[in-house]
């Protein structure tokens, strides 16, 4: 499968940004760095840039400090089977085709990107809370039924979930649970399957999982039945098990301006002055990879968040990670954000 390799190019004086507007531009997820002439530079892949954020890096930086300065290529000639092969070899979904002088002429893609694998993880959506901030809207209707667009919200990241491969589905519930199971059913009309875990009680965002009727054999995906995103778990699933990580956390970067000078001090002497600082934070996006080894962590019957699973797993010297979440997350938590979704979602799902 072959594609513009214009379509994915940047010029070396790019920045971060520049590369992340192009890579979603696309549905690569990757750019190439090329000169004036065309040459091939370097390339930088979604998961170089989730790297640079972690660093630190803004969308200032340079793109050509993020990018592979040597990524793999063949020369133009190069026949089918030997390109599957050395992407096959390399990892890699995507390699640049060079003509004698360096140039590039042609990007080659894997076919197996136009159609995803079937996915056999577990997806454990979180439906089960009561909305009261959104009040009196979830008065008769659980949260994650609302309509945001033109059907319920739990719907869309069903069918964002399906997209990707995933098939197994399971809707932890509680609140106004048969309004849920009466729409959605087992899954039939969406040709997965869809099981229901009943909280007597509230359990919270890990303690419901404690309810799984079987015990995982591979990572599981949880995440909270109020968000808008079109972030990719297969993405998220493959950073966790590069990682080799037991609890994988999605972050999102959140920036706070304080409003006054920040005075730091020396006992009585002032050390420095520094006039509306910007802090900046990772804050938890609400979605998770957990191994089968963490889901064992959670006990049985009681209250237990995500944030106290990972505590857990950081007192027992259990390997965590944080996916850095770039693409749209919206946490629809009052009536300004279930309005903005609203607003926004024709424009970010068309």
């Amino acid at each position: 499968m072959m594609t513009d390799w214009r379509t994915v190019a940047v010029t070396p004086d790019a920045t971060l940004g520049d590369a992340i507007r192009r890579i979603d531009e696309s549905a690569q997820q990757m750019a190439v760095v090329v000169d004036r002439e065309d040459k091939l530079v370097g390339m930088v892949t979604d998961g170089d840039v989730r790297r640079a954020l972690l660093r630190g890096l803004h969308m200032d930086a340079p793109v050509v400090q993020v990018m592979n300065a040597q990524p793999r290529s063949l020369p133009i000639g190069a026949s089918r089977a030997a390109q599957i092969a050395e992407m096959q070899q390399a990892s890699i979904r995507q390699l640049p085709l060079l003509d004698e002088r360096g140039r590039i002429c042609a990007l080659s893609t894997l076919i197996e990107q136009l159609a995803p694998p079937r996915r056999d993880n577990l997806v454990v959506l979180m439906a089960g809370g009561l909305g009261s901030r959104l009040a009196p809207l979830t008065d008769d209707c659980p949260k994650p039924m609302l309509a945001v667009g033109n059907q319920p919200l739990l719907q869309t990241i069903l069918e964002n979930f399906i997209a990707e491969g995933f098939h197994r589905f399971a809707f932890s519930v509680n609140y106004l649970s048969e309004k849920v199971e009466q729409h959605f059913g087992n899954g039939t009309a969406w040709n997965v399957s869809i099981d229901y875990i009943h909280e007597a009680k509230r359990l919270g965002t890990a303690g419901a999982l404690s309810l799984l009727p079987d015990r995982p054999e591979s990572p599981i995906v949880v995440m909270n039945g109020d968000l808008l995103t079109k972030v990719s778990f297969t993405q998220m699933l493959e950073f966790h098990e590069h990682y080799g990580a037991d609890g994988t956390m999605g972050v999102r970067d959140f920036e706070f301006q304080v409003p006054y000078g920040v005075v730091t001090t020396d006992a009585h002497r002032i050390v420095r002055v520094e006039e509306k600082p910007v802090q900046r934070f990772f804050v938890n996006a609400g979605m998770y990879v957990l191994s089968p080894e963490a889901v064992n962590m959670i006990p049985a019957d009681t209250f237990y968040d995500m944030p106290a699973l990972f505590s857990t797993m950081l007192e027992n010297g259990r390997e965590t990670a944080v996916f850095p979440v770039r693409e749209y997350w919206l946490d629809i938590g009052h009536i300004a954000d279930y309005q903005r979704a609203n607003g926004e979602f024709s424009e970010v799902f068309r």
